[in-house]
């Protein structure tokens, strides 16, 4: 049996979760900046664009490791 970490599968699924976290957090700060600074909402409204590209893409990679997992199990 494989190591905890050392499939591929597990290092795509720890990149996806390092994905998501970094992109909340990239948010969260983003808006709290914003607020602090007096940003325009414009400003904000592009941060908030950017987090949902982030969240769009871990969701995109989500999907290509669950296309993964599925072609394996038929490969058995």
């Amino acid at each position: 049996m494989a190591g905890h970490g050392k499939t591929s599968e597990a290092r795509a699924g720890q990149r996806v979760a390092l994905i998501v976290a970094g992109t909340g957090v990239f948010w969260i700060m983003a808006t709290m900046i914003g607020t602090e600074y007096g940003w325009s909402l414009r400003t904000r409204a592009f941060f908030d664009l950017a987090a949902l590209a982030g969240f769009g893409f871990a969701l995109w990679q989500t999907f290509q490791l669950w296309r993964a997992r599925q072609n394996d199990k038929g490969d058995t």
